[in-house]
């Protein structure tokens, strides 16, 4: 039954009854009580609400007082290092005859082309074109791209007006398939390019928030959660140090990777390390 207070009302809608009660309930409470327990789950086992923000922690070197107008976000000369590093291997990788020798190698343009899609994909089976097989449905909405287009050839090659940078950009967005993210995409590309199979040359990183590895890291080193603004200040970072865009985008995804990586065992040429200001 609800109780009244000594003000004739409902103890709940007393203002001052009410807490009254709520400070004789607290001061009874065990020590310790108040405070909300955190389950395991809630610490890192479970996963990320569907829509909220996921904030990846990176592994930072400590500050030694490292500052570079270029890389905003460095405070430290082993992170500069790092990243040097990882830009001289991504640079070497583009050497021809590019990161997939494989593809450079096949003589059948087509068959080249569908192994480097293979390659991006990260699928284990490799059938050839011809056979007309699919591995998953990311290689099923590959080929009904390509049938509308006609022929791997005309859907990577465009209009023969275009430049690199330009057939880059437009094949990469044609390339918007189910299950073939930013990263996938621009491997393929990059690899197309490198081989020499076709035209084709990065003249943006096409960032995607909260995609890969490359994005996270450009946020974190360029200060900045614009996708225009990111891009220009990516362009004079490759411009300053004399790195192709995507030399950039492969030393970004590296350099965002904790643990160590064979490719960052190279010494950095003198243009790299002038614009990180390393000696």
């Amino acid at each position: 039954m609800p109780m009244f207070c000594r003000h004739n009302r409902l103890t709940a809608n007393c203002p001052i009854c009410s807490r009254e009660l709520q400070a004789e309930l607290r001061s009874k409470a065990p020590v310790g009580s108040s405070r909300p327990r955190t389950s395991s789950k809630s610490r890192g086992g479970s996963a990320p609400r569907r829509g909220g923000v996921v904030t990846k922690r990176l592994a930072r070197a400590a500050d030694d007082g490292y500052r570079n107008p270029l890389v905003p976000g460095l405070r430290a000369t082993a992170d500069a290092e790092r990243l040097a590093a990882a830009m001289a291997a991504g640079t070497a990788r583009l050497e021809p005859p590019g990161p997939h020798p494989e593809v450079a190698a096949e003589p059948d343009l087509e068959e080249a082309t569908w192994l480097a899609f293979l390659i991006a994909l990260g699928t284990d089976e490799r059938p050839s074109w011809a056979s007309g097989e699919s591995p998953g449905r990311t290689a099923v909405a590959y080929r009904a791209w390509v049938q509308r287009a006609g022929s791997q050839a005309q859907a990577f090659g465009g209009e023969p007006s275009w430049t690199p940078q330009r057939r880059f950009s437009r094949v990469f967005e044609r390339l918007a398939l189910p299950g073939f993210g930013r990263a996938a995409r621009f491997e393929l590309l990059t690899t197309l390019g490198a081989a020499g199979r076709y035209a084709l040359e990065a003249g943006e990183l096409h960032l995607a928030a909260g995609e890969d590895e490359t994005t996270d890291a450009a946020k974190r080193l360029l200060v900045s959660g614009d996708k225009l603004l990111l891009e220009r200040r990516a362009r004079e970072l490759a411009e300053a140090a004399a790195v192709p865009l995507a030399a950039l985008d492969h030393a970004l995804a590296v350099w965002a990777t904790p643990g160590d990586h064979a490719d960052l065992a190279a010494e950095a040429p003198a243009p790299i390390r002038a614009a990180l200001s390393l000696r």
